[in-house]
């Protein structure tokens, strides 16, 4: 129960119980910030409410600590250009600390890993991932459209947009099926289906629409075939 309660209390203190005004004094502040140091606080006590074992009290101790020294690296190192990355890395960081405690009080193993179901579904996971997208994009290689003329509709795209939609569709297809919900399959497509048909529509090339259709098959397949073949 370590892990849980110290999770629950990380969320509450880094999220609900942190307004945005005291994040934007602290990243504009730092170190002289006082709700650096509150927040510290939030933490330590919080983890000792939720843990609420006087026996833990080191637990509580050790979070607040460490807590103020990945969220002063986090104000020290961050910039408005890796602002992002920071972010990702300060929550990882704290997970990684709480995990730590769970494993050293031996609440949290790495059995797991042993499990052969879990290293088959984990297996999957990660295909469905970058590999099925290099796989999708070198199947469509000689296939990718070019406008037609000058002016055809061209429209502005995020970058890797498309890559990241991919991954993410196939990992929810994939879940869908390991968890026998076949429907959401369907719903998926349908989704899909809706929001493409006005880009193909303004498009009205005949080759983008065979290849977006080919590319948008290829991707539920592979995820289908996956769940499947791991089912």
């Amino acid at each position: 129960m370590i892990f849980t309660q110290l999770i629950l209390a990380h969320l509450l203190g880094d999220f609900i119980l942190q307004p945005n005004s005291w994040v934007a004094d602290k990243e504009r502040r730092k170190l002289k910030s006082p709700y650096l140091y509150l927040h510290v606080l939030i933490h330590t006590v919080l983890s000792f409410v939720f843990l609420w074992n006087t026996d833990l009290w080191w637990i509580s101790l050790l979070i607040g600590i460490t807590h103020f020294i990945i969220d002063a690296s986090k104000l020290i190192f961050q910039t408005v250009k890796n602002k992002k990355k920071w972010f990702f890395i300060d929550q990882l960081l704290h997970v990684l600390v709480i995990a730590g405690i769970s494993f050293y009080c031996k609440e949290f193993s790495f059995g797991f890993l042993q499990n052969p179901q879990f290293l088959k579904v984990l297996m999957a996971a990660l295909f469905l991932t970058t590999p099925a997208s290099i796989f999708i994009k070198i199947v469509l290689s000689s296939w990718t459209p070019a406008p037609e003329s000058q002016s055809s509709i061209q429209t502005e795209s995020l970058s890797s947009a498309g890559k990241y939609i991919g991954i993410l569709e196939r990992l929810l297809v994939f879940t869908f099926i390991m968890v026998n919900h076949w429907e959401g399959v369907g719903f998926m497509v349908a989704a899909k289906s809706v929001f493409r048909f006005s880009d193909l529509a303004q498009a009205k090339q005949r080759k983008l629409t065979e290849y977006v259709l080919i590319g948008t098959l290829l991707s539920f397949g592979l995820a289908v075939l996956t769940g499947i073949l791991i089912k």
